[in-house]
This record gives C-alpha cells, structure tokens and sequence, in this order.
C-alpha cells in the first residue's frame, strides 16, 4: 500500500515538474503577460515541500493506522474486575485486560452529548446498553474464553476491545 502511494506522489511530482517547463515555454501575449507572471520556485524548495508533505502523509498514516492504544488492567475487588470507560469522543480507555472465568463491570461515563455514543454494543456477549448522558452506567458480563471482544457505539463508528487473558 505505502509503495502506491509513494508511486503516486513521484508521478504527481513528474506532471508538475513537467508542466511546469511546458508553461515556460510556451508563448505569451503582451497582453497575457499583463495579466499573470509566473514565478518561478527553486527545485530545493519544490523537493522541500513535497517531502514535508510526504512526512506528513506518513504521520497521518501511522496515526490512524499503526498507533496502539495503551490497555489497561481491570482493578479486581471483591471477586469483581472493575474498569471506569469515559465515554468523550471515543472510548478512554480503548483496550481493557481482564482474566478469563471472572465477572467484568465496565463502567461507562458518557460525556460526550452526541447520538452516536448513547449506546454501546458488545455484539459477542449480546449486550446492547443505552449510556446515559453525564451518568455511570454499568455493562457486566462474564467471560469464558480467552480472546478479544470488541466493543462498538451503537453506529459502528468508535471502537474499544476487551482483552480476556
């Protein structure tokens, strides 16, 4: 995938470069010439810019894409794996750890007022729980496998994972 897109941006570098020489040789008219000048940039600050733009194509990628969200363990009390979620603009933490064959409460604290986030889905426990507004709202299952278990507001948009050890 990362070499299409480097192909992509060295053909679009070409075509510019190109048209470019094409502009400058091409025949101007008094009166076009009044009108609009080209101005002509050096080749260090083309190649400037277009790998500052490639680096910052990088770093969206690696954003979105190859970033890892930090897991936190669940805070076991009572014979009860416990982990508070801050609903706002996703879900903080993203990733929890919990231990296989123990009852897990997640509780979700939504901040964010947005309908995506009124309600959350863990599709594998059959779990669909609205999340009140500015409110704690406790989602308990207990799992009997080990794996991930995803978890996903009610349009699909923002994710988390239960990761069961």
């Amino acid at each position: 995938m990362f070499s299409k897109i480097l192909a992509s941006l060295a053909v679009g570098l070409l075509l510019g470069i190109s048209s470019n020489v094409a502009l400058a040789e091409m025949p101007t008219s008094s009166s076009n010439k009044a009108q609009f000048q080209s101005i002509e940039q050096p080749l260090g600050l083309k190649v400037g810019v277009t790998v500052g733009g490639i680096a910052l194509i990088g770093l969206e990628l690696w954003w979105f894409l190859f970033s890892k969200t930090q897991s936190q363990q669940a805070k076991a009390s009572e014979g009860i794996q416990e982990m508070t979620i801050t609903v706002d603009g996703g879900y903080e933490p993203s990733r929890v750890v919990v231990k296989v064959g123990q009852p897990v409460r997640l509780n979700f604290v939504r901040r964010d007022p947005s309908s995506c986030l009124e309600k959350v889905l863990f599709p594998d426990f059959h779990i669909a729980q609205n999340l009140a507004l500015n409110n704690i709202t406790a989602v308990e299952f207990t799992p009997e496998n080990t794996g991930k278990y995803f978890f996903t507001c009610g349009m699909n948009m923002f994710h988390g994972v239960v990761e069961v050890q």
